[in-house]
């Protein structure tokens, strides 16, 4: 059998009754029809293989589901862990906050999350999704602006 003619067949049987599941558990319409595409392209992927489309579709998006909760998580977990930090952090002062400001929004990002939520290098690394070199090079580059930025400023 052609794999176009089933395909379409097996996307009118199969896609709306998949998209409302994953509706059902993800809450939201589009992100439900995003997880139901993926599934079909990932069966497509690997058309010639599947012997059940159903529940291979079912069971890429229950993974794709799973994906998506874990990474929620992770990032609720980071934001209430960030909030707590700044929360109980010492105000920077002013002058050096409005000096932060001005550096490029990546090294900004490491300073404040390295040096006013003290977070260390690794989770900041964990955090912005970048291995914990690139960190270390942006806080590096980050000092050097703002050493530059305090002497023009004498």
């Amino acid at each position: 059998m052609d794999a176009a003619p089933a395909g379409e067949v097996t996307f009118r049987l199969h896609y709306a009754p998949l998209a409302g599941w994953c509706r059902r558990m993800v809450g939201d319409p589009e992100v439900a029809h995003d997880i139901a595409a993926e599934a079909f392209v990932r069966l497509l992927g690997r058309w010639s293989t599947v012997s059940d489309p159903r529940a291979y579709l079912y069971t890429t998006a229950l993974n794709l589901i799973r994906d998506r909760w874990r990474r929620t998580e992770r990032e609720r977990v980071a934001l209430r862990k960030t909030a707590a930090a700044v929360a109980t952090a010492a105000a920077p002062a002013p002058e050096l906050r409005m000096l932060v400001d001005t550096l490029p929004r990546r090294l900004a990002q490491v300073v404040v999350l390295h040096y006013f939520a003290d977070m260390p290098v690794d989770a900041v690394a964990r955090e912005l999704g970048v291995a914990p070199g690139t960190v270390k090079r942006d806080l590096f580059d980050a000092r050097a602006r703002l050493q530059s930025l305090l002497e023009d400023s004498r």
